[in-house]
């Protein structure tokens, strides 16, 4: 491709260990053009990001690159010293990274990293660098900018740290962005936004695009062409409409057959049975011949070569069936509309004010109203989805919970026992009965501590397993359940992949075989195999054991396959909550209405009305007289301006809180 932005000719690199060199991308060849999106898609492990990281040139020590030619522009990169690498960095061509926690400088405020970027590679400096960050900040939908300019990472919400890496990538104006799962911590409104962004920019700047994600909506929603990688490897490459229409690759087929919906209720989901190939025992043939259902002899001997199977869709497979009818097979399961029993969670009025300190006496001048009282109810064996935007308080309402924040006023009951002013001790024995996964594996994992420690950790404290062996045993089965090999107990979280981490960290919190499981996003992380494997894992648990679940997240395609009741937040309050059939089928509340029109669809359709919302969501240190959406509600009345809506009864089980409901 003459016109190319980037070229990438038959690319190699791996890492070297003692003195081995083990290949991680292999001999991988692709193009994009200036205002094209390629979307780079497979499962954790095989390769992507390390691809974005060489092309960027960025590789950890241990990287090597083996082989291959990569051109912007037609500047080879390869060969380049480093000053003129940082040159072309940030600049010409920017990269927005997965993990945000561990890309932004912790002792750099916002404002300080936005700005770097632009005296280094727009030349702005003073007042003209602070109007232009507001404008970034505003862009990528971050409330309050002028106040989050002078914050810390650590202030962050994860969505808020996602969004600032990308008004960094964004500051710079590239040429090419390299987005390595650019929305996985945003919630449906601002990934709407952010899609919207980086598609009216490409427009505008004919900027290239390498995406990298294991949303298969946000594919349908962005990519022109799309590359399905497996271990090191391309496997099958097409445009926008042969993927979704006709997926030829076995491995393609899988992922498709993995998503989550509406009609596979009721049933597991299809999984791909094995892992990933390690470095180190890549077999001789094709690499998805242990995994594959198609597999034949000449597979597990003989690499495939390439067949185009038509104008630019070419797969690399053996096998010369069809396209699968991407319906997901499996066996049938607790049907989710079981009748809730008596709530083993309760919560009354909950809320949770975070003081605001001035001056040289820190004297409080406010509160930020994170949690602002909620009442919610969970029953053992259910699972309640709480949904709504990033910083609307759900993750506060999780910790509250299990008191790692302490409440500010209203009740929270385990079993009828009052937790909130219990005593430490009696607190900790109690707290066996709830566990949370949390939204960050990385920063929730000691990095001192080997897999093996980690889980067993929890067990030792409460003596639920005393003899070593018998600990040992529930570790490696704890290990297996999350599809992870037996020697991971020797290992530290850093020598394993996003997705790979996220099951360690809820491999830990099984560990002591709570009742109720608090996840906070616990598949944002996790490519689409490994998130049926997971959401298998949890419905499987709360069948045989009867656990609980608050299932934190954004994603509405878990929610309608798992939950069993929604609650939807804003700005610290549930605006609606019922059983997930009436939420998302019969939405009411108008915020539930433009969230559910906003979530990306993993298939072709005509375009779809999304509900734009104005504005911007508002500070929880500075919420909105009366209902606190009025100012971005496209039905607001003037009574709404003025008094917040009492919960009002659509049904039984189903609540709103609008004015807009007689």
């Amino acid at each position: 491709m003459p016109d190319s932005l980037l070229s990438v000719k038959n690319f190699r690199l791996g890492f070297t260990t003692g003195r081995q060199t083990l290949a991680a991308v292999d001999g991988i060849s692709f193009a994009i053009s200036a205002g094209e999106t390629f979307a780079l898609l497979g499962e954790s492990g095989c390769g992507k990001s390390v691809t974005a990281q060489g092309i960027m040139r960025l590789l950890p020590s241990a990287g090597r690159i083996l082989d291959g030619h990569v051109e912007l522009d037609g500047e080879a990169l390869l060969s380049l010293p480093e000053a003129d690498m940082r040159r072309i960095r940030g600049g010409r061509m920017a990269m927005i990274f997965q993990e945000p926690a561990t890309s932004l400088n912790p002792v750099l405020t916002v404002g300080r990293q936005i700005s770097e970027v632009l005296e280094r590679h727009r030349n702005l400096q003073g007042e003209a660098a602070i109007k232009r960050m507001l404008e970034l900040l505003r862009q990528v939908g971050i409330a309050d900018p002028e106040r989050r300019l002078g914050e810390y990472p650590f202030q962050l919400s994860g969505g808020m740290k996602q969004r600032v890496m990308i008004a960094i990538a964004l500051a710079g104006e590239p040429q090419l962005l390299i987005a390595d799962e650019p929305t996985t911590a945003l919630d449906v409104t601002v990934q709407a936004q952010i899609l919207d962004l980086l598609a009216g920019l490409q427009a505008e700047r004919g900027m290239g695009m390498l995406l990298i994600t294991h949303d298969l909506g946000v594919v349908a929603r962005m990519a022109h062409r799309i590359g399905v990688m497996y271990a090191g490897e391309l496997v099958e490459v097409a445009s926008r409409e042969a993927f979704f229409t006709q997926p030829r690759h076995p491995y393609t087929q899988a992922l498709f057959a993995a998503l989550p919906e509406i009609s596979r209720r009721g049933l597991k989901l299809t999984t791909i049975p094995g892992q990933v190939p390690t470095l180190s025992a890549m077999p001789a043939g094709c690499r998805f011949a242990e995994r594959c259902t198609h597999v034949m002899a000449q597979c597990r001997s003989v690499s495939p070569d390439w067949r185009e199977l038509g104008a630019g869709h070419f797969v690399r497979c053996h096998w010369h069936g069809e396209a699968s009818d991407l319906v997901a097979t499996g066996h049938a399961i607790t049907d989710l509309n079981i009748e809730p029993s008596r709530p083993f969670l309760e919560m009354n009025d909950l809320k949770v004010h975070f003081p605001i300190r001035h001056g040289l006496f820190q004297r409080t001048v406010g509160y930020v109203r994170a949690v602002d009282g909620v009442s919610m109810a969970i029953s053992a064996g259910r699972t309640l989805a709480l949904v709504g935007e990033s910083g609307c308080g759900k993750t506060t309402v999780g910790k509250a919970l299990l008191q790692l924040i302490k409440p500010t006023a209203g009740s929270v009951k385990l079993s009828g026992n009052e937790l909130v002013g219990m005593k430490p001790k009696r607190l900790r024995a109690v707290r066996r009965h709830m566990q949370m996964v949390f939204q960050d594996p990385f920063a929730s994992l000691n990095p001192r501590m080997r897999v093996g420690e980690i889980i067993a950790e929890g067990m030792a404290a409460l003596t639920l397993k005393a003899d070593t062996n018998a600990q040992r045993e529930a570790v490696f089965a704890l290990l297996k359940q999350v599809g992870l090999p037996e020697e991971a107990v020797g290992r530290y979280p850093h020598e394993f992949s996003g997705g790979q981490r996220q099951r360690i960290a809820i491999a830990r919190a099984l560990a002591v075989q709570p009742e109720l499981l608090i996840c906070d996003e616990p598949t944002s992380a996790l490519d689409v195999s490994v998130q049926a494997q997971i959401l298998n894992l949890l419905k499987t648990l709360q069948e045989e054991l009867g656990v609980a679940y608050l299932f934190i997240t954004h994603n509405f395609a878990v929610v309608d396959y798992l939950a069993h009741d929604v609650a939807v937040m804003y700005l610290g309050r549930i605006v609606e909550q019922g059983r997930a059939d009436e939420v998302l089928r019969s939405p009411q509340h108008p915020y539930t209405q433009a969230l559910l029109s906003a979530v990306p669809v993993p298939r072709l359709e005509a375009h779809r009305s999304v509900i734009r919302l104005p504005g911007e969501t508002p500070s929880p240190a500075n919420p909105p007289p009366g209902c606190h959406f009025h100012p971005r509600c496209p039905q607001a009345m003037a009574v709404c301006q003025q008094h917040y809506p009492e919960g009002r009864s659509v049904s039984v089980s189903h609540t709103v809180n609008c004015h807009l409901i007689a």
